[in-house]
């Protein structure tokens, strides 16, 4: 009995260990903490799957942006609302019922005589309810489906009111978009990938702040600060992209956005700050990652001002 309770003593503790690594094997890398930031108004969309990333992105589950309030249907009463409370009360199949308990209770008090005649009358009442509440609720489901239609064509609308598509291939990347991306953005986009990959590798704050959104480099900041009370460091280098996707761009009136999948590789090595033992990754082997990486700039700004919004893995 001593001997099994050891047992599962070490090996709850092996266990532990095991979490406490892979959960520090999370913060490490640029990205690798989750999917987290902001899209636009398509955070809570998935990007379109690409050649590069061929599994959906992972919903961002980090993020400032709301998701939009629900809204009801013009016309459609709402839950606890007057009408409804009117409809549920005595309307349709209800109504019908309540009106035979109480032809029911007629009948009797006038005698067994009358009730055949009373329950004759019942019954063609009830039928010809019927039928009225059958044609009510044909005319009310086909009134209901109309906002939706209306809504679905104002959305495919503003779908075809984009910006004409345009194609690009080379350099690594290739896709189409909504919003003109030319060789210079796909340049801004390569170069940011190892840049801020570099600068989380180092720590340098201020590096990150001049390429990422504010909301971006608050995460960062965060897991970096983590992983200097735990005693480690994240060590990047050579950060190469293999292939890359152009997913969407697009222009809300807040500004422009651009969503790629990249792969790329990378040395990505997790030490300890004390003694500098690797315990995750390594120093000289490159590993292949694929990410979903969206790109924020203001309206009509230039390659230069496109920053980092938004990571998500991918399946």
């Amino acid at each position: 009995m001593k001997n099994r309770m050891i047992a599962l003593m070490l090996g709850a503790g092996a266990m532990l260990t095991a979490m406490v690594l892979v959960a520090s094997d999370a913060d490490a890398r640029a990205g690798r903490g989750g999917s987290a930031g902001s899209r636009g108004s398509n955070t809570f969309s998935a990007p379109p799957t690409t050649t590069t990333a061929p599994k959906p992105a992972a919903p961002i589950d980090k993020t400032i942006t709301q998701p939009g309030r629900q809204t009801v249907a013009p016309g459609a009463p709402r839950a606890g609302s007057a009408t409804a409370a009117q409809t549920s009360r005595f309307g349709g199949l209800g109504g019908i019922l309540m009106g035979g308990l109480i032809g029911f209770a007629l009948a009797s008090l006038l005698g067994p005589g009358v009730l055949a005649s009373v329950l004759g009358s019942i019954l063609w009442f009830a039928l010809i309810a019927g039928v009225i509440f059958l044609a009510v609720s044909f005319f009310r489901s086909r009134a209901g489906g109309q906002p939706a239609l209306a809504t679905a064509s104002a959305a495919a609308g503003a779908a075809a009111a984009r910006d004409s598509v345009v194609p690009r291939t080379g350099s690594g990347f290739g896709g189409a978009s909504g919003l003109a991306i030319v060789e210079a953005d796909y340049n801004a986009f390569e170069r940011l990938l190892g840049d801020i990959q570099l600068a989380y590798g180092r720590g340098d704050i201020d590096a990150l702040s001049r390429m990422t959104t504010p909301e971006m480099l608050s995460y960062f900041a965060k897991e970096l600060d983590e992983n200097a009370k735990s005693g480690v460091r994240n060590e990047l280098s050579n950060v190469k992209l293999l292939q890359g996707d152009l997913a969407e761009a697009w222009r809300e009136p807040g500004g422009e956005y651009a969503t790629v999948a990249m792969r790329y590789s990378i040395i990505d090595a997790f030490v300890e700050l004390k003694t500098g033992r690797v315990y995750s990754g390594s120093r000289t082997e490159p590993q292949e990652v694929t990410e979903i990486w969206t790109f924020y700039r203001p309206v009509g700004a230039d390659a230069t001002k496109w920053e980092l919004s938004a990571i998500q893995q991918t399946g």
